[in-house]
């Protein structure tokens, strides 16, 4: 084993993962809607050097509209998001309950 995997099945850095991974979408849900909505500032490489908006741009703001549960308001900043919020979603619920399943790992007793 690599000391990498080993950390990765250590109980405290799994214990803060699961804490970090269900603190982490009460925090969105307590800012604002429009916490993120400062589209004059963009990190976007490709917006940056071509001046176009790529397909993912605007994706950060709807989610948060999302989260509050502005359909409309999610649709204006990128309609993509209708589509991969719930996709997000999933895989962040599946990482939450397989980091929870590793945590506590099924005792079998082969006893009869």
């Amino acid at each position: 084993m690599t000391k990498r995997s080993k950390l990765f099945e250590n109980k405290y850095y799994l214990t803060a993962k699961a804490i970090a991974l269900a603190v982490f979408p009460l925090i969105l849900i307590c800012l604002p809607k429009t916490a993120f909505n400062d589209h004059e500032n963009t990190i976007c490489l490709f917006t940056l050097l071509t001046d176009i908006e790529c397909y993912g741009c605007g994706l950060t703001r709807a989610c948060m509209h999302l989260i509050h549960l502005d359909f409309k308001g999610a649709a204006d900043f990128n309609a993509i998001s209708l589509i991969v919020f719930p996709i997000l979603c999933w895989l962040y619920a599946q990482e939450f309950f397989t980091t929870i399943k590793q945590l506590r790992p099924v005792k079998v007793n082969f006893n009869l």
